[in-house]
């Protein structure tokens, strides 16, 4: 029963659509039906500024945090607790309350990845040097998915880190990839909408 709650609490942690209450509460309006239609920061930033965009980006990485400690205090075993991780990115992708639409699962993701491990801050820089240098933020986004079961192989490899971590790396990765499947189509038709100039697809 442990397990079960672990992933149920997860998911709805997951489902807080914290960008889709903001813009609600303070512009009016339904950050879905702006923008990209996604309700992460990204979006949240478009619609009410970058104070507000990087109060969405904090409270969804503590989603993956929170998500990652709850499971543990439950104390279930590890491969539980990757697995309340991938619950936590698909409750951000797939918010019951919001009919299944909610973001790109980045944030989110990266906060469970960090509370698995510290040493998976690594994908910060891993994530911002495609961004720093392409100006594609989905690009970054894509890389730092892709490069997340790696990592956490690396990390499994040298005993850093259990080999059940890969398991959320995995999962999590692909979910986060198939949320930017638009933007990777874009990408490579030379499309996608650069940081700077216009503004990218949400997350």
């Amino acid at each position: 029963m442990s397990e079960l709650a672990a992933l149920l609490i997860a998911y709805l942690l997951g489902t807080l659509p914290t960008g889709y209450l903001l813009t609600r509460f303070i512009a009016g309006v339904d950050l879905r039906s702006i923008g990209s239609g996604g309700t992460g920061a990204t979006n949240a930033q478009r619609a009410l500024g970058t104070r507000w965009g990087i109060i969405v980006l904090v409270v969804d990485l503590l989603k993956g945090v929170a998500a990652i400690l709850l499971a543990r205090w439950l104390g279930v075993a590890e491969l539980w607790v990757s697995l309340a991780g991938v619950a936590v990115v698909a409750g951000h992708c797939w918010p019951v309350w919001l009919r299944f639409r909610g973001g790109k699962g980045v944030a989110t993701g990266a906060g469970a990845a960090f509370a698995l491990s510290p040493w998976m801050l690594l994908l910060i820089p891993i994530m911002v040097i495609p961004i720093a240098t392409s100006r594609y933020v989905s690009l970054g986004s894509v890389v730092a998915a892709l490069s997340t079961p790696v990592l956490f192989a690396v990390l499994a490899w040298v005993g850093a880190v259990s080999w059940e971590t890969v398991v959320f790396g995995l999962a999590a990765g692909a979910i986060i990839i198939y949320r930017h499947r638009s933007n990777i189509d874009r990408l490579r038709a030379g499309t996608e909408r650069k940081l700077g100039r216009t503004p990218a697809e949400a997350h």
